[in-house]
C-alpha cells in the first residue's frame, strides 16, 4: 500500500485527466497544484505503469466537525467539553474515464484511509468525511461502510472502523 500512489508534483500530466465530472476534473486540472502549495490538502495521484497517465487522484486534508451533527450513538463517547471533533476530509476521489471498472476506487479509497488511520496515530482524528459529489458517489461511500450525518449530506466513517480494517 505505501507506494501505490505518491503525491501531486509538476511532473505529472493533468490537462489530459478525464473522470466525466467537471468539478473534479477542473479542479484537478488548475486547482490542485495550487491548493498544495498553500498547504490547504495534500493530493495523491495513482500513475499508469506502461503510459505515465495519471489514473486517479484523491485528497486529504484536516478538518472538523460539529459535534452535535455525529450520530448519538457515537457521539455519547465523547467527551462534553468537545464542540467540534476532528476529522480527516477526504476532499474529492475521482478515477479517469479510462480507467474505470478495474477497481481503482476502491483501491484508492483504501490507500486514503491507510494514510488517515496512519496519521492519526500523530494527529488527532475521530474519522473520516465525505462530501459525496452527487448520489453515485454517495452509494461507493455507502458500499464501504461510510455513515451518512443527518442534514448535512456528508457522511463519515469511525478511525476505530478504519483500524480494525488495517489489523
Amino acid at each position: 500500500m505505501n507506494h501505490f500512489t505518491e503525491l501531486l508534483n509538476s511532473t505529472h500530466n493533468k490537462k489530459e485527466f478525464n473522470c466525466g465530472k467537471d468539478l473534479l476534473d477542473k479542479y484537478f486540472q488548475e486547482q490542485a497544484n495550487q491548493d498544495v502549495k498553500k498547504r490547504l490538502s495534500v493530493c495523491f495521484v495513482k500513475i499508469d505503469d506502461v503510459t505515465g497517465f495519471v489514473q486517479g487522484y484523491y485528497t486529504l486534508s484536516n478538518s472538523s466537525m460539529p459535534k452535535e451533527i455525529i450520530p448519538f450513538e457515537f457521539q455519547k463517547k465523547l467527551p462534553p467539553s468537545y464542540a467540534s471533533i476532528p476529522v480527516t476530509l477526504l476532499g474529492r476521489l475521482a478515477i479517469d474515464g479510462r480507467f474505470h471498472k478495474l477497481g481503482l476506487g476502491k483501491m484508492l479509497l483504501l490507500d486514503a484511509l491507510y494514510k488517515s488511520f496512519d496519521i492519526s496515530k500523530k494527529i488527532g482524528s475521530f474519522a473520516v468525511v465525505v462530501d459525496p459529489i452527487d448520489s453515485d458517489a454517495e452509494n461507493f461511500y455507502t458500499k464501504y461502510g461510510f455513515i451518512k450525518l443527518p442534514d448535512s449530506g456528508k457522511q463519515f466513517l469511525p478511525m476505530k472502523t478504519i483500524e480494525q480494517l488495517f489489523q
